[in-house]
């Protein structure tokens, strides 16, 4: 057999030859630090079989794919050390009952079936014996058994196993890897592993222990999964413990509660949150930006109502392709009305209220339409995953002459809103079909999802979009693209899309009249820079901590009157404050000053203004800020000019007084 180098060369080598010997053959510097292999674009160890002719690329340390081998190792590894803590105690080693473990992003898990549940401690123990099994340096080893004898190995004594053996089709290799030998440890896997636990870093940790039910269906037993993490180096897993710590303090469910922006009831449902009057205010606020961004870009707004007959959800295709995701019909005098989960068929009804020409393309029609889907109640998070959902939704109907140019300008809204945000970290993924989903997850038309794949390939690299690609991705009508944004702790959120619909609008026969006199099916391209409400406000109040730049803050001022005496100018000022467009509040309670001040500090109230006698006499504030340095005795009328000129630029960060009189 031969392989071929990634410089082109043709390496000749005995039969059944593996990555090992492709290492060793080039030399023995490189088959002592070859960890794995990349063969025809696909990772793979160095101890697996190559096939003939193949494209092999020697993998080391310096290779980022190579954490995903440790990674897997490390999830065989922390089964070996849970085998040896339990038998350690006098549990038989039979009675350690394995399902599996596979690599998941920053680290790895496994399943088990054990005597008894887990608790702290015994991560600790078992975390102690892993680094024990990765010091012994422990050579690996992958094998196949036939299927028999594979089924005789675990009968009797891991049902799990026994199971994924019997479930796997027959002309599929039984492979196991081995790690210390005769009477070490042997998983069932396909692998692949780097081969030796000497090759583990030490950068790892285990992270929490929680139930999951055996392959995820709750008719069957509830095993206990263990978490772990494991990076290359110290400073990436100091940095990710770093984020899993503050990612707490941020989580926008306990924030959420603690600044007074949503709540969710039993007596309203899962997943259906109610907007406080501080979230309302938020809402308000991005609507307000969406607008104002939406009528500079040429867009019109409609409305439509929150549900619609049967025969509009069959006529879109969201029954056929979507039902399982929509809440069920209701009937009434025969006729069946469904919630609607998308707002984009009541928008094509709209474009065919009226006859249409290449004149009035391209079309722009933008909504802020509340939506129903049905999530899995397991799935539900927050404000994450709901079931109720305000959308900023808009479709955007033109000719293909048209596409790339309207295309581009929603790519261009998408940057100028995470400018405005301070989202630095993005991915845009070019969502694509697969073959084998045609017909049933997608419309079946080939072509026309080679052509609009196509379209949307060339206008990204056309306008220097950084992108990647990804298959059976798609909406059933068409390519999109999903834009992954990082929030300021890493967290990763799928916000925005940008989707290319060829189906629905022949389905609801849109046509416009062209140049030339004759009738033409436009495109139509469905956008939501801003996600929904629910989603973007909760990854706001994540990425802030909470602390909303002076724009967006629901509570802007807190004034605080130091005495009785000072609650007049406190109102005074609250309605100064408020005729100039801020929102304000005076606490007029009779707490003492400094129990004022951590309220609204507690509240991330942006600033909170002191006001007493000096105040009083001058018609001055002095305050205490989260955005800028402390102040004392300045103007009311500078201040409120000041937090007014911040405001009105939507500023991320704001500039303090004293630099800007300097300046």
């Amino acid at each position: 057999m031969f392989i071929t180098l990634p410089d082109g060369k043709r390496l000749d080598l005995p039969k059944h030859a593996t990555a090992k010997h492709v290492a060793e053959a080039i030399g023995p510097g490189l088959a002592k630090a070859a960890l794995g292999a990349s063969v025809n674009g696909q990772l793979t160890d160095l101890l697996s079989e190559l096939p003939d002719g193949a494209q092999v690329a020697i993998l080391t340390k310096r290779d980022d794919a190579t954490l995903r081998l440790m990674r897997h190792t490390l999830a065989h590894v922390m089964a070996q050390a849970v085998a040896d803590v339990f038998t350690a105690e006098g549990t038989p080693r039979d009675a350690v009952k394995m399902g599996i473990g596979p690599v998941i992003e920053n680290g790895f898990y496994y399943d088990f079936d054990l005597p008894r549940t887990l608790v702290p401690e015994d991560l600790e123990k078992i975390e102690v014996r892993m680094r024990e099994i990765v010091a012994a340096k422990l050579p690996l080893r992958k094998f196949e058994l036939p299927r028999a004898e594979a089924l005789t190995r675990f009968k009797g004594k891991d049902p799990y196993k026994l199971e994924l053996i019997q479930d796997l089709p027959e002309d599929v290799p039984l492979t196991f890897y081995e790690q210390g030998g005769e009477g070490g440890f042997t998983d069932l896997c396909r692998g692949p592993h780097v081969p030796n636990t000497g090759d583990i870093p030490p950068h790892f940790k285990l992270m929490s222990v929680a139930g999951a039910y055996w392959r995820g269906d709750e008719s069957r037993p509830m095993l206990q999964r263990v978490y772990g993490v494991a990076f290359r180096i110290k400073e990436d897993l100091e940095r990710h413990l770093w984020q899993l710590e503050e990612a707490k303090k941020r989580d926008h469910r306990k924030l959420g509660a603690e600044l007074d922006i949503f709540t969710l009831d039993e007596d309203i449902g899962p997943g259906l949150p109610l907007w406080l009057p501080r979230g309302a205010l938020m809402i308000e606020e991005i609507e307000a930006l969406a607008k104002e961004m939406e009528r500079k870009a040429g867009y019109q707004r409609v409305k439509s109502p929150h549900l619609a007959k049967e025969q509009l959800f069959l006529k879109s295709g969201h029954l056929p392709y979507y039902e399982g995701d929509m809440f069920p019909a209701m009937e009434l005098d025969n006729v069946k009305y469904y919630l609607k989960p998308m707002n984009c068929p009541f928008h094509h009804k709209i474009y065919a209220a009226r006859p249409r020409s290449y004149r009035d393309l391209p079309l722009r029609l933008a909504e802020y339409g509340t939506c129903y889907r049905y999530e899995d109640h397991g799935a539900l998070m927050g404000l994450m995953r709901v079931r109720s959902l305000q959308m900023n939704d808009a479709h955007i109907y033109c000719s293909e002459a048209q596409f790339e140019d309207e295309f581009m300008r929603v790519i261009g809204m998408y940057l100028e809103y995470f400018k405005l945000f301070g989202v630095h970290e993005y991915v845009m993924r070019l969502s694509k079909h697969s073959k084998e989903g045609l017909g049933k997850k997608y419309v079946d038309n080939p072509e026309l999802w080679e052509k609009t794949e196509d379209m949307v390939r060339n206008a990204l690299q056309n306008g220097g979009i950084n992108f990647i690609e990804a298959d059976d991705e798609a909406a059933f009508y068409g390519p999109k693209i999903d834009v992954q944004i990082r929030s300021a702790i890493g967290r990763e959120f799928t916000l925005a899309t940008n989707q290319v619909d060829f189906a629905q609008p022949g389905r609801f026969n849109l046509e416009y009249i062209a140049e030339d006199g004759s009738r033409q099916t436009p495109l139509c391209l469905h956008r939501a820079p801003l996600s929904t409400h629910e989603r973007f406000i909760g990854f706001l109040i994540e990425h802030f901590a909470g602390d909303f730049p002076l724009w967006l803050a629901p509570e802007q001022v807190r004034i605080v009157p130091i005495a009785d005496r000072h609650n007049d100018y406190a109102l005074k000022l609250r309605e100064q404050l408020t005729d100039a467009g801020l929102r304000a509040e005076a606490d007029l309670r009779g707490e003492r000053m400094n129990a004022k001040v951590r309220d609204a500090e507690l509240y991330k109230v942006p600033y909170t203004v002191i006001v007493g006698d000096k105040e009083v006499e001058a018609g001055a504030v002095s305050f205490r800020s989260r955005k800028e340095g402390e102040q004392k005795d300045m103007a009311a009328a500078v201040f409120v000019q000041h937090l007014q000129a911040h405001v009105k630029g939507r500023a991320l960060e704001v500039v303090p007084l004293s630099h800007l009189e300097t300046v």
